[in-house]
């Protein structure tokens, strides 16, 4: 039974994490900014015994669960989005003292479409590349994590290129060294990525659609269990994935 301290509880994912609990993990304290009946509104007032963190609050508020996690010893798992490059920092120096599990997207389908992205990249050459992210109303960051880690798959394979958001202020034909990252926003939809490699007469589509937030409860809570004995150091969903093939191997 791993024990889990829950940043974010009333929020739609803390609820979603709190609903997928079953038997491998029980949460013994919860926090959240919005004050109701035994939820903390500060991480530092935990006096409970927890063996990972879940946080699924603001990256604003990382700073607090990355002092409370090491001061204490505790694993995290960092699953908001939009950091700033200080507050990555405080993610990556936090990793020197405890385990640290970040990732843009905690579901699975998500991080394979990022591998086979990647793998694409690197076959197709010169294709073009463009994202389409979609998402709810409420989405506060643009463009969202996920569509930045699909970038970052791409340039693993292809070398850094430039984002490009808003093609509205030149009037040019596309550059070779770029990627096209266009946000969508309205309604309820929960997320929907979608990677396009655009060639000479074809065209290829890698497509990822989220039908519910339990699956991110879901692989938060897998990241939870990879991370509970793991010694410090920064790890990601694709340290979770290779877990899965050495368990096979076994």
């Amino acid at each position: 039974m791993i024990r889990l301290l829950l940043v974010g509880a009333n929020g739609r994912m803390g609820r979603a994490v709190s609903a997928a609990c079953g038997s491998g993990h029980k949460i013994t304290a919860r926090v959240d900014t919005v004050i109701s009946d035994g939820v903390y509104n500060d991480i530092s007032y935990v006096l409970e015994k927890c063996d990972v963190i879940v946080d699924f609050s603001s990256h604003d508020y990382t700073a607090a669960v990355l002092e409370y996690a090491v001061r204490n010893g505790i694993p995290a798992v960092i699953a908001t989005t939009g950091h700033t490059g200080s507050e990555l920092e405080a993610i990556s120096e936090a990793a020197k003292s405890i385990a640290v599990f970040k990732s843009g997207n905690m579901s699975l389908g998500v991080n394979v479409m990022c591998r086979l992205a990647g793998t694409a990249a690197s076959l197709l050459g010169d294709f073009d590349v463009e994202i389409i992210e979609t998402h709810h109303r409420n989405k506060l960051d643009a463009p969202s994590g996920t569509a930045l880690m699909i970038a970052s798959a791409v340039e693993e394979a292809k070398g850094p290129m430039d984002h490009v958001t808003d093609r509205t202020q030149r009037s040019e034909r596309r550059p070779d060294n770029e990627i096209g990252i266009h946000s969508v926003r309205g309604g309820t939809d929960i997320g929907e990525h979608e990677v396009i490699f655009f060639g000479h007469g074809e065209r290829l589509s890698i497509k990822h659609v989220s039908e519910g937030r339990e699956l991110f409860a879901e692989g938060a809570l897998r990241a939870a269990s990879f991370i509970a004995d793991k010694p410090a150091g920064l790890y990601d969903m694709r340290d979770l994935l290779a877990s899965f093939g050495k368990k096979e191997e076994k």
